[in-house]
């Protein structure tokens, strides 16, 4: 009984303690917490991204670089391609992501890209002499590879904190970064001025300024322990918010297109654009400051361990798991099946322990050992899996259908012109369906892991369906077909930078997912060279031919026009075939990897 009284008193007065100081260090672990929530990180990553698209303003730069530089269109053509590969070849950034914490990642990414289009600003204003053609090329390389840098600290830091939604948050960031072009230009509307160049030195000095004052609260803050029951309702505000943010921008270009609009009006909507971007920050403000925390300080002071501090645990003193161990238990088992219902339900618990590992594992819960190196599902290295057959198929299914995407992006100008359409608005329409397909192919797949413990991309397998349907559609010369490959194909190509990331994070860890990310992102490049630069430029050059087309006002002699369908119509033909061989890579996938779903979902 005194016992009982001594415990009693030393209860009450730990509560009347944690009261009284409750209300003088609430404000302060409230601040704390507020910048340590992982919400936060996440929206602050979307602001990030809604500037890390800067190639996709190179449509309204290069004008005024071919302009002030007297290039002809194919010198125009290959600082594209120096863009593009700036844009994918992501190797170092992907490795410093191992060594770096965020912020210097980041960092890295301003300065390339404040130098590489300062140097370009400085030669298209004459403030320095004129140099040659491949410095600007490299210029131009530099300043859109510092977007990798922006990329993979958001996405690799985001994938972290939030290891069990990946589908949703890579979707997310993936099309802030494709709707960014669109951001960008209703930007520079509203601070445009007389001298053309000025956008050159808003893509120099804007994304700077933001990266620089946002970049450190881009970290790992153990996310996979803020989980709430109120995520999912959080996702849906966020989902709500693109679609708020896609359908604004898409009202705002019609309403551009069709009206002349006052300064006074084009300040308003981008003010309205701002508020829509800041959106997602009610999120951590009301976790934070206006419900009541996950877990309360006295649940937590009785969870931890009074007899081991925690900064005298060491890694040794964490849990190790040897799935090799709970494999053989299977195999053993496997070869006494059929003995009786004993052996059925130890199976059964086998497996479920398995799953259960395999979980753990893929959210770096507990630190795996193996005897033969990791299996899928697990934490890889970049070169354990280089040698995996299932990157490589997915790498060849990007190159397939990715590649046929940006085809289809970077000659839409021509399509439409071939048709006799205006391609400024068709050229914004793709961007908002590449928007749509990154947030609706996270939001889709995830669906299918979680509900179906189906392998991710299956996912991908339906939406490059999608895309073959718009180009059979083109093909064929129907009615509208600008506007249908324009919406599918827009859609089919953004989905996959939301599905394929996810994946890679799922079949081989977070360990090396800034370097797996950037490798896989190099099948895009190559697949638009030869599906870009051989198949459909010598076909609409060869009908160009055919045609006696001339040459267009102000364009070099070679420049040969073509109109009509035919232009692109056999282009869109064969790649629809090359985008349904890409669907039957992913399928392989989907095989493949069906067992390691099935561990990694199976109980969720």
């Amino acid at each position: 009984m005194l016992s009982i009284i001594n415990c009693y008193l030393v209860t009450l007065q730990f509560c009347t303690r944690e009261k009284e100081s409750e209300k003088m260090l609430t404000r302060k672990e409230k601040v704390k917490a507020f910048l340590n929530n992982r919400w936060l990180v996440f929206a602050v990553s979307m602001w990030i991204q809604s500037c890390a698209g800067i190639g996709y303003m190179f449509g309204s730069i290069s004008p005024i670089i071919k302009s002030a530089m007297g290039y002809n269109q194919r010198q125009v053509a290959m600082l594209g391609v120096a863009k593009d590969l700036g844009d994918s070849l992501g190797f170092i950034a992907g490795a410093l992501s191992e060594f770096l914490p965020f912020w210097g990642i980041l960092l890295v990414g301003v300065v390339q890209n404040f130098v590489g289009y300062g140097l370009v600003w400085l030669i298209v204003t004459d403030r320095l002499p004129a140099l040659p053609f491949w410095v600007l090329c490299i210029c131009i390389f530099v300043a859109t590879n510092g977007e990798t840098y922006f990329n993979t600290a958001a996405l690799v830091s985001c994938v972290q904190n939030f290891p069990k939604s990946r589908g949703p948050i890579v979707g997310i960031l993936k099309g802030f970064a494709g709707l960014s072009g669109a951001i960008l230009s209703q930007v520079y509307h509203m601070i445009s001025s007389t001298n053309n160049d000025s956008i050159i030195l808003m893509v120099t000095v804007g994304p700077a300024v933001v990266v620089l004052s946002l970049m450190f609260i881009i970290r790992n803050v153990e996310g996979h322990r803020q989980a709430r029951p109120s995520d999912a309702m959080s996702f849906t505000f966020v989902y709500g918010v693109c679609l708020l943010l896609a359908a604004y921008i898409m009202a705002v270009l019609l309403v551009e297109d069709f009206t002349e609009l006052t300064e006074s009006y084009m300040i308003l909507f981008s003010v309205i654009l701002f508020v829509i971007l800041i959106l997602p920050i009610i999120i951590p403000i009301i976790l934070t400051f206006f419900s009541k925390p996950a877990y309360s300080s006295v649940e937590e002071n009785l969870m931890s361990d009074p007899q081991v501090p925690e900064s005298s645990k060491s890694k040794q003193d964490e849990p190790e798991i040897l799935l090799s161990e709970v494999e053989s238990e299977i195999e053993t088992d496997d070869e006494r099946e059929g003995k009786g219902d004993a052996n059925l339900n130890r199976r059964k618990r086998i497996n479920q322990l398995q799953s259960k590992l395999f979980q753990a594992a893929a959210e770096g819960a507990v630190r795996v050992k193996r005897r033969r190196g990791p299996h899928r599902g697990e934490n890889f290295t970049m070169r354990q899996a280089l040698v995996k057959a299932d990157l490589w198929l997915m790498f060849v299914s990007l190159m397939l259908a990715a590649g046929t995407g940006v085809t289809i992006i970077d000659n839409l100008g021509q399509m439409c012109q071939s048709l006799g359409y205006n391609p400024r608005m068709f050229v914004s329409m793709i961007s908002i369906w590449n928007f749509l397909g990154r947030v609706g192919g996270g939001y889709f797949s995830e669906i299918v892991v979680r509900n179906y413990s189906y392998p991710r991309p299956v996912t991908m397998a339906i939406f490059q369906v999608i895309m073959a349907i718009g180009l059979l559609y083109y093909a064929l010369a129907l009615p509208g077909a600008i506007y249908v490959v324009t919406v599918l194909v827009g859609l089919g190509y953004g989905a996959h930078w939301a599905i394929v990331p996810a994946t890679v994070s799922e079949l081989f860890g977070l360990k090396s997912f800034g370097a797996l990310y950037n490798f896989l992102t190099m099948a895009m490049p190559v697949g638009s060279l030869v599906f870009s630069g051989v198949l459909a430029g010598r076909i609409y050059d060869y009908y160009a031919e055919q045609q006696g087309g001339h040459s267009q006002p102000g364009q070099d002699d070679d420049a040969l026009t073509c109109t009509g369908s035919i232009c692109f119509s056999i282009t869109c033909g064969i790649l629809a075939g090359i985008v349904l061989i890409a669907v039957v890579t992913s399928l392989i996938v989907v095989r493949r990897t069906r067992t390691v779903y099935s561990h990694l979902y199976a109980n969720l």
